[in-house]
């Protein structure tokens, strides 16, 4: 748990890891906690200054991530490399990634790719859609 040291008023000065006096303990969930790390830090994420999911290199990052991800399966499948050959953290990562893809596969073959062109809306035409 994180400990604060508050000013007169309430607005936190400093947080800590560990009990310190004067310091009190919040929880990691608290929203001035959440705000004072924001404000102070924000590459650590959600706020203004933090991750922007339309910036070019994050983009580029998230799809070099899965050409990585693709050629490791490849790497596996070849034999050329083994999975216990990957760090205990790495071989976890993995299998979640693989874990949450055939999620993802297994609700795609389900509803589709979203568009509605096989679907029949009763008028003999063949058109998408109810309306």
């Amino acid at each position: 748990m994180p400990f604060v040291h508050l000013d007169a008023n309430g607005k936190i000065l400093a947080v800590y890891t560990e009990s310190v006096e004067g310091a009190s303990e919040v929880s990691p969930d608290d929203p001035a906690l959440k705000a004072f790390i924001q404000q102070n830090i924000p590459q650590a994420g959600g706020g203004a200054g933090g991750i922007n999911p339309d910036d070019d290199w994050v983009q580029s990052d998230l799809a070099l991530a899965r050409v990585i991800e693709d050629l490791i399966e490849v790497l596996l499948d070849k034999k050329l490399i083994m999975f216990t050959d990957f760090p205990e953290g790495a071989q976890k990562k993995l299998l979640d990634r693989r874990g949450l893809r055939k999620e993802f596969d297994l609700v795609e073959d389900l509803f589709g790719d979203g568009s509605d062109e096989n679907f029949d809306d009763g008028s003999g035409q063949g058109g998408g859609g109810i309306l």
